[in-house]
């Protein structure tokens, strides 16, 4: 079974990574969800949470390369994919390959840089591949970026536009831990660091047949047509401005698979399409403004609503 070879590596990497981030298993969960769908994650979250030990901590657990990049509004595109520069001993120009080309990205504050290196970041992104004076390299497999940005402060930012939004496959916010989970932070990193001691729990290999398998995780047509009409649901809400595009409901499917297939199974369940939905959709919508007292709806709680309104098949 697809399920039982996909659910093993999932949960081998998501109990890793728990050793270095505590109290976030569904969290971990959701990026690992994505990771097998071959897609991004944005993580909407304030300073300190452990993105940054986040993504390290997956790296490890894949035998993945990592690498960072701190966005600022001087920082070019090219100082993303790389830059052909001429080599005087050799007289020709050679590629000297930017941070793009690594396994699992940080692209830390991406909304702290200016639109045209945001553009060259989700290009990247989108096709896999980067094209530097006319020449394409495809990049690693697997690619992942783990983007952040910070929701409170917005002084000096180039907030991403929806289109571009729409390239993350998930939206995520790891928050403030619990109590205990804070406190066991506390305890085990008030020495070593438990990230250093993280070891390897699959290869890059297991990574890449696990991301293949997903395609082959089952979703009937009822789940189908239940994945459409949350869609449809967006695009004529009342509430909402902005409804999802098509490519939202392939990343809805998608999350799906490749999230029941690390619950243990082959199928697709609606609780499965539930479970993803708002991590998938919320940031692909946009509410309408209400001049009234009462605040507005957040995207979260719209599709919150959606998903209560909308008949899930029983069979």
């Amino acid at each position: 079974m697809y399920s039982e070879v996909i659910s093993k590596t999932a949960r081998n990497v998501i109990d890793n990574v728990g050793r270095a981030i505590f109290g976030k298993e569904e969290q971990i969960t959701y990026v690992v969800t994505a990771l097998l769908c071959r897609g991004h994650v944005l993580l909407d979250d304030i300073p300190g949470t452990g993105k940054t030990t986040l993504a390290k901590a997956l790296a490890k657990s894949i035998s993945a390369d990592t690498k960072r990049i701190q966005f600022t509004p001087d920082l070019l595109p090219s100082d993303i994919t790389g830059v052909n520069y001429y080599n005087q001993k050799t007289t020709d120009f050679v590629f000297r390959r930017g941070p793009v080309f690594t396994n699992i990205l940080l692209a830390d504050e991406i909304n702290r840089t200016t639109p045209r290196t945001q553009s060259a970041l989700l290009e990247c992104m989108g096709e896999h591949q980067a094209t530097i004076d006319g020449v394409t390299y495809n990049l690693d497999e697997p690619f992942f970026v783990i983007a952040t940005q910070n929701p409170i402060e917005s002084q000096g930012t180039f907030p991403l536009p929806e289109a571009q939004m729409d390239r993350f496959l998930m939206k995520l916010s790891l928050g403030y831990p619990e109590h205990s989970a804070e406190k066991n932070v506390l305890t085990q990193y008030g020495g070593a660091s438990p990230l250093d001691a993280l070891t390897p729990v699959c290869t890059q290999e297991e990574i890449r047949t696990a991301c293949d398998m997903v395609r082959n995780i089952t979703v009937s047509d009822p789940i189908k047509d239940y994945i459409i009409d949350i869609a449809d649901a967006t695009r004529n809400s009342d509430r909402l401005r902005l409804g999802v595009s098509p490519r939202a409901t392939l990343a809805m499917m998608r999350a799906s698979q490749a999230y029941a297939a690390i619950m243990g199974r082959d199928y697709v369940l609606p609780d499965d399409v539930k479970k993803i939905a708002i991590p998938v959709l919320s940031h692909r919508i946009i509410t309408r403004s209400q001049n009234t007292i009462r605040l507005t709806d957040t995207n979260e709680q719209v599709i919150e609503y959606i998903l209560d309104t909308v008949r899930a098949p029983i069979e």
